[in-house]
């Protein structure tokens, strides 16, 4: 195929015409003046022909008298004429210097002139780079202002696309759009607050967890059910897996570091009312901002924030559920400055670890909880700095274990914790500062343990809990109990 034949342009050929600038409209200030010969020559020739017509005026007023002429000359009249010759020369030296004068201050007054006209060029060219700089900082901030118009035009766009994505019906299209929504938060700093409360009300949406797999079975579905259960069970395995993806996808975020481009710590967390399985904030970093899992549920299998790092901030688990098929980790995690309160919480046979938990500088409160028949153990844990607090708990029939655990400075009280039956060790714990303090605690039928002990320091404060049966120490060195060791 052959391509068309361009054809010659039509519009006729456009000329510019530069002349030079004629010398009269010149701004530059001129100096016109004649060589100093010449004008030395004139001047002189000036002032002997207004002297000879001087003269001659002067003869013709007194009649032309005639000259007397003697044969010798006298030295008086030789004197004379040396005296006119020596006037006549003078004469002509001073117009000389008269003329010299005059085009030195001619020079002088155009080298002023000059100077000024130079002096408004380059106020003129200020003035004009002023200008010019004025104009490109306005088209730099027109192009900025359609870029960041264009760019918020294309967020809103894939904003819109992903919140589509994520109220599909398939669960396929559902991830794509929580990695949609993740990279848009990631792209788009302005508008990661409102992507990220995007992902955690999905979180906060309905959700009924897929039943436990039957045993020895590796299948979810139990034999023979109905195709509306087997379709019920594969809906909510599926809607599962998206909910995994969504927790993942903010934990990777929660782990990078603080100054990094893709980092969400700092941001706002809300899983108020949430019900997470499996969910893993391991090595989550929790500084700043405010994280909510009040309400939420805990169920059927492991939630992790192991070695996570809770810092300045708030996070909330008020009135959370551990539920008895959940375990959730707080092994190895660290508390330093910030306030995390379980307050209320219920760990009805769940079980919840602090093991090896460093609680330095914040603010842990797990006031009116409900642990009956759960498991909370902090073995190993580090209480240095801070406080923690168990006011008013119900312990029920529950374990709570803080074997090992070094007491260094913190304060932890148990004010008005009941105790029915269960179990609290203490054994092998060393107090070595800080203060434990127990005031109106009620033990009735539970086992106090703090065999093992160590008392090096700090305040441990039993005298005003209440015990239906003594709490048990190793003997103690001449029988007395060790100084800062407060028995009811």
């Amino acid at each position: 195929m052959e391509l068309p034949v361009v054809q010659p342009s039509s519009r006729p050929d456009a000329a510019i015409a530069v002349t030079p600038l004629p010398a009269t409209d010149s701004p530059v200030p001129g100096l016109r003046l004649w060589g100093i010969r010449r004008s030395i020559t004139l001047a002189v020739a000036a002032a002997l022909l207004l002297v000879g017509t001087m003269v001659a005026a002067a003869l013709w007023y007194g009649g032309w008298p005639s000259i007397k002429r003697d044969a010798t000359v006298t030295p008086a009249t030789l004197f004379d004429l040396l005296k006119l010759v020596f006037a006549v020369v003078a004469g002509i030296g001073g117009v000389a210097a008269l003329v010299v004068a005059y085009r030195r201050q001619r020079v002088a007054e155009h080298t002023s002139a000059l100077a000024e006209f130079a002096h408004q060029l380059a106020h003129a060219a200020d003035m004009r780079a002023e200008a010019t700089k004025a104009l490109a900082e306005a088209a730099d901030e027109r192009a900025k202002i359609e870029t960041d118009r264009n760019g918020v035009r294309l967020f809103n766009e894939r904003f819109a696309k992903a919140s589509e994505q994520l109220g599909s019906e398939k669960a396929a299209v559902r991830l794509a759009g929580v990695y949609a929504m993740a990279g848009l938060a990631d792209d788009w700093p302005e508008g990661r607050q409102t992507c990220i409360d995007v992902l955690c009300a999905y979180l906060r949406m309905p959700y009924e967890p897929p039943p436990p797999p039957v045993r020895d079975v590796q299948s979810f579905v139990p034999i023979g059910a109905s195709p509306e259960v087997e379709q019920k069970t594969l809906s909510s395995l599926q809607e599962k897996e998206v909910r995994k993806t969504v927790i993942r996808t903010i934990a990777a975020r929660l782990r990078m570091s603080r100054g990094g481009p893709n980092s969400w710590r700092g941001c706002d967390l809300d899983f108020t009312g949430a019900i997470l399985d499996e969910a893993d904030f391991s090595r989550a970093k929790f500084e700043g901002g405010h994280v909510s899992f009040s309400g939420a549920t805990f169920v059927l299998g492991k939630v992790s924030f192991a070695a996570a790092r809770f810092g300045k901030g708030l996070v909330s688990f008020e009135a959370a559920k551990f539920l008895t098929t959940s375990r959730a980790s707080f092994e190895g995690a660290t508390f330093q400055g910030g306030m995390v309160s379980f307050d209320e919480s219920e760990f009805a046979g769940g079980v919840v670890s602090f093991d090896e938990a460093t609680f330095d500088g914040s603010i842990v409160t797990f006031d009116d909880a409900d642990l009956t028949g759960g498991w909370l153990s902090f073995d190993e844990a580090q209480f240095k700095h801070g406080s923690v607090s168990f006011d008013e708990v119900d312990f029920g029939s529950g374990y709570v274990s803080f074997d090992n655990a070094a007491f260094m400075g913190s304060k932890v009280t148990f004010e008005n914790a009941a105790f029915r039956g269960g179990r609290t060790h203490f054994r092998e714990a060393e107090f070595s500062g800080g203060a434990l303090i127990f005031d109106d605690a009620e033990f009735t039928g539970a086992d106090v343990a703090f065999s093992g002990a160590r008392f090096s320091g700090g305040r441990v404060d039993l005298g005003g809990a209440s015990f239906g049966q003594p709490p048990t120490f190793d003997p103690w060195e001449g029988g007395r109990p060790p100084e800062g060791l407060i028995l009811p």
